[in-house]
């Protein structure tokens, strides 16, 4: 499935493909069985008459590395690409976290000009000065050109991954442009929002009016976004027939009491993955009574949501068998009639359930009123013993009949797809 995802965001940019075939080092490699594969995906090898590049490549071993990186440059080449490394740098965020020690840090990919410290960078939304970088490697650098990928520190917030940058010459312009990016987001984040209930209201609108559909509001904060996107995508798999789980935030970044006001005003639960709680925000959680779950394991998340999910629920009732009796007489106290029966198995219980079978017919069903041992009222009678027992709204009892006995017991209910 992650082999057909790349395959489809790679043709969705319209960017070639180069196939790196890996593990041939293990026993049972079939590099010729993946380009079988590949081709039922359009992607036929060079030596099989198609123009997809694959190389055969063992990451642990270190095997045909230089083969693979030989022709990741060829096809750079056929493409014709370039960029120049003079220019102020732009670029896209890959990816971006808050770090508890040096804020939010953002991992950045140059694809044209050159970043440098001490550069204003503009990242979607977000303004920031370029304080350090750090390469793959975990060195600082000063400089990093075209193709390269470094950590940035010195945002103001933690970026999105996916985001452009740009480097402007001076902080009033990236001022400027981070303001206006700022109003348009939030202008198409309400308009999603507005469009989101709309649809809820006009597709669930008789299910609420009837109280059959819940919400269950969450605040989502995670490490970086990727965890973010995850657990979104998770969430979207769970049952939401009769309990909807709406997301009012997510976003990459600590809890701040901003998020614990957002949370007090709508009945909503802070789920953190990841993440920690700014100065003040726990004090402002504890003071508000609203509920702040951390996590760093994904399924474990899930399992508590499902759950409170469920916790929505009306519990419903279902029938605990307690045990059967058979009629051996009739008799007629006043205008009643009270059944002598034989507890054939279980045990009988005063105000129970009872269903009255008469062959494979059941004549009645109701509450067992009283349930008598010679002459003293009892609570229960066992297996094996007898007893009279009596309906007020059923007297047409007849010798042979069955009595199954039963109550009524709450049951948590479980989401249903």
């Amino acid at each position: 499935p992650q082999t057909l995802e790349a395959i489809s965001h790679a043709r969705a940019a319209e960017v070639p493909i180069v196939v790196a075939i890996n593990k041939i080092d293990k026993v049972g490699a079939s590099p010729e069985r993946v380009k079988q594969e590949l081709s039922g995906q359009q992607l036929v090898a060079e030596d099989w008459g198609g123009n997809t590049v694959m190389v055969p490549v063992s990451a642990i071993k270190g095997e045909n590395i230089d083969t693979l990186l030989e022709m990741i440059l060829l096809v750079s080449e056929v493409e014709d690409l370039q960029a120049n490394p003079d220019r102020l740098a732009k670029g896209t965020v890959i990816e971006a976290h808050l770090d508890k020690a040096k804020g939010p840090v953002a991992t950045l990919l140059i694809q044209n000009g050159t970043l440098r410290t001490g550069d204003v960078v503009a990242a979607g939304p977000v303004l920031g000065k370029v304080r350090a970088m750090v390469d793959d490697t975990g060195g600082r650098v000063k400089a990093a050109g075209p193709s390269y990928a470094v950590e940035a520190l010195g945002f103001s917030e933690v970026p999105t991954a996916g985001d452009e940058f740009e480097v402007y010459p001076d902080e009033k312009s990236a001022r400027a442009v981070v303001g206006d990016r700022a109003s348009e987001a939030r202008a198409t984040r309400l308009a999603q929002q507005m469009a989101s209930r709309r649809v809820s209201l006009a597709s669930m609108s008789s299910k609420v009016s009837d109280g059959d559909l819940k919400e269950l509001n969450l605040i989502l904060k995670a490490d970086v976004q990727g965890s973010v996107e995850a657990i979104l995508g998770a969430l979207e798999q769970l049952p939401q027939k009769e309990v909807q789980v709406r997301v009012l935030l997510s976003a990459p970044g600590e809890i701040t009491e901003t998020d614990v006001d957002l949370a007090a005003a709508s009945g909503a639960v802070i789920v953190g993955f990841n993440t920690s709680m700014a100065p003040g925000a726990r004090r402002s959680a504890d003071a508000t009574g609203v509920d702040v779950r951390d996590y760093d394991v994904i399924y474990k998340l899930l399992e508590d949501i499902q759950m409170a999910m469920e916790g929505l629920l009306e519990p419903e009732l279902v029938e605990e068998g307690l045990g059967e009796a058979e009629v051996r007489a009739v008799f007629m106290i006043g205008r009643n009639a009270v059944a002598g029966c034989y507890v054939t198995n279980g045990k009988l219980q005063r105000n129970c359930k009872v269903r009255v079978h008469r062959g494979k017919e059941v004549v009645f069903q109701g509450d067992l009123d009283s349930l008598r041992r010679s002459k003293d009222d009892v609570k229960e009678v066992a297996t094996g013993f007898e007893c009279g027992i009596g309906c007020d709204r059923f007297n047409a009892w007849r010798e042979g009949d069955r009595v199954e006995a039963f109550k009524l017991v709450t049951q948590r209910r479980t989401l249903s797809l």
